[in-house]
């Protein structure tokens, strides 16, 4: 659907009429450019757009199926720009992504966004109340536009610092302590970021070096470059991340794997331990007449005690005791 639809001279907003006849008129030589928001368009929504505009149809089938990596791409009077959105969830801190496009041309701005993270009503405010900057024309759409969507990875990547600090607080910790799911779920959103926040950062400054790019008025050049390097900033920060995670994972399985040789070494003890009394008992068990410790007796003034029962747990008792005491000393107890 239609979001918003403006025609904009000399900085300042007015009511967008017939779209044919603005473009005709702005195509005769007027100053100004017609910006028209979209999210989530049908074929039948953007077939009056994409036909009064020119738009190439490659570009247009990519606006309207969405999911497409970002990229920044030049086709014959127009400039087809993706950017993936990003939106950090408190409750669940998991990452939405979402896509902005934008059609430029000469005369012209079209942004389609897919999703709902990144609106886009506060990036034409801020630009309507500096009409100096909306005489550069479409341009400074585009980067108010990707401006505002680097700054949302500013923001998450600062809430998956908090993430990660507190997870490698678990690992390393006193207790540590860890969920190995946790630190999965963490490298999944981060890989996301990546997929985000990468491929931007290739496209924007392969724009910058080549074509249109390359003849961008100096300010507006000034304003693209700073957007680079934030964004260079914060891939900077998502690649430490994804080692810091990949570390993590491995000491958190390494300390796993070391707390499960402790609990084996603990139980082969005890069970050594119980072995001495369960071998003895079981020798005894057996019931043999012939035995000679089963009618084993002392004479104690003038009365008969058999003392071969007492002996045999005297044994077990000094054996388990012995065994408990060498197993404490090594540790493994």
């Amino acid at each position: 659907m239609i979001v918003d639809q403006a025609l904009y001279r000399q900085g300042q907003r007015f009511e967008c009429g017939d779209l044919s006849d603005e473009l005709a008129t702005l195509r005769d030589g007027e100053e100004g450019f017609i910006w028209i928001g979209l999210k989530d368009p049908t074929d039948e929504e953007f077939a009056l757009v994409r036909q009064e505009l020119g738009l190439h149809p490659l570009a247009v089938e990519d606006a309207v199926m969405g999911n497409q990596r970002a990229k920044i791409e030049e086709y014959e009077g127009s400039l087809f720009v993706v950017l993936k959105t990003l939106r950090y969830i408190d409750e669940t801190s998991d990452i939405e992504t979402g896509e902005v496009m934008l059609f430029i041309g000469d005369h012209f701005v079209v942004t389609v966004r897919h999703g709902e993270g990144n609106p886009l009503t506060d990036v034409r405010e801020q630009l309507e109340q500096h009409p100096e900057l909306l005489e550069h024309g479409p341009l400074i759409v585009m980067h108010a536009v990707m401006d505002s969507v680097v700054d949302h990875y500013v923001d998450v990547d600062r809430e998956l610092g908090i993430d990660l600090d507190e997870i490698e607080a678990q690992v390393v910790g006193e207790d540590g302590v860890g969920d190995a799911n946790a630190i999965y779920r963490l490298k999944r959103e981060v890989l996301e970021f990546r997929r985000a926040s990468g491929p931007l950062a290739d496209s924007l400054a392969g724009y910058l070096e080549r074509g249109s790019g390359g003849d961008l008025h100096v300010d507006l050049r000034h304003l693209f470059r700073d957007v680079a390097d934030h964004l260079r900033h914060v891939n900077d920060h998502v690649e430490s991340y994804d080692r810091l995670l990949t570390v993590i994972l491995s000491a958190h399985l390494a300390s796993v794997s070391v707390q499960q040789n402790s609990d084996m070494r603990k139980i082969s003890a005890w069970v050594a331990i119980a072995a001495v009394p369960t071998m003895i008992a079981g020798i005894y068990g057996m019931n043999f007449d012939g035995m000679p410790e089963l009618t084993a007796s002392v004479n104690v003034g003038g009365s008969e005690y058999h003392y071969g029962y007492f002996v045999v747990l005297a044994v077990i008792v000094a054996v388990c005791l012995f065994l408990w005491t060498r197993f404490k000393r090594s540790g493994w107890l």
